[in-house]
């Protein structure tokens, strides 16, 4: 077997994925987000935090990527469906950010009481990695990428092409 079709494969995947979902879960415009709700948190616990974060955004963006299209199978969902209505998502949560009031200091202190060093391990996945950092509309792409992946009865290529999709997931965690 040659290892230039699968290498392409490789690194065409993981160029889709990366200009897919990276900018929908944008970690640079997320970061303030996450410093302004663990000021009160020392530094080991927000490391610990952000690193829950990120293994949360992987596990749910790679699940999704990897299973999503089989779910709307089941389920009677075509991908154009899913492509509109993530798009929608991201739309409308863009809009609504634009018109948003800013959270007094009072919600700002409550919300960062509420992540003391013990409530870290459960509030890592709700509310700071989903929706926070990993919402509907990202998971909406990462299910395309993962549709769009399928390489029929070629397994080799296919398996090249989800790796490549996968190792662009690991490192959007590592952002």
């Amino acid at each position: 077997m040659d290892i230039a079709p699968l290498a392409a494969s490789f690194g065409k995947a993981f160029l889709f994925a990366l200009a897919a979902v990276l900018p929908i879960l944008n970690p640079p415009a997320t970061a303030p987000v996450f410093v302004d709700l663990t000021r009160q948190l020392d530094g080991a616990t927000r490391s610990g935090l952000a690193r829950r974060i990120g293994i949360n955004a992987v596990l749910m963006l790679s699940s999704a990527m990897l299973i999503g299209s089989y779910v709307l199978d089941f389920f009677g969902v075509s991908l154009p469906i899913v492509r509109i209505s993530g798009g929608l998502i991201v739309a409308t949560t863009a809009w609504g950010l634009l018109h948003a009031e800013h959270l007094s200091s009072d919600n700002k202190a409550q919300m960062a009481q509420s992540l003391t060093a013990d409530h870290v391990r459960i509030q890592a996945f709700y509310p700071m990695t989903f929706p926070l950092t990993c919402g509907p509309g990202s998971i909406a792409a990462a299910i395309t990428v993962g549709a769009s992946l399928h390489e029929g009865n070629n397994l080799p290529v296919s398996l090249a092409s989800f790796s490549g999709a996968l190792t662009a997931v690991l490192l959007i965690g590592l952002l």
